[in-house]
């Protein structure tokens, strides 16, 4: 998650809440769960393909 790219939309939130959340100062979107569950990596993906600031990426390199 990119916080400097974040405007705050929403979309991860509302797509797949239990992996991310935003701050109540600034409405920037974090990651709650930096490894999510299997079952939620559907909508994980989503979330990426609906952020209008482009600020999420995928990674299954671990050392990112």
């Amino acid at each position: 998650m990119d916080a400097e790219r974040c405007v705050g939309s929403g979309m991860c939130v509302l797509t797949v809440g239990e992996v991310f959340d935003q701050r109540q100062d600034d409405g920037k979107a974090f990651v709650l769960r930096p490894e999510p569950p299997a079952e939620t990596w559907d909508s994980v993906r989503e979330a990426v393909d609906l952020c209008p600031a482009a600020a999420i990426v995928l990674s299954t390199d671990r050392r990112l």
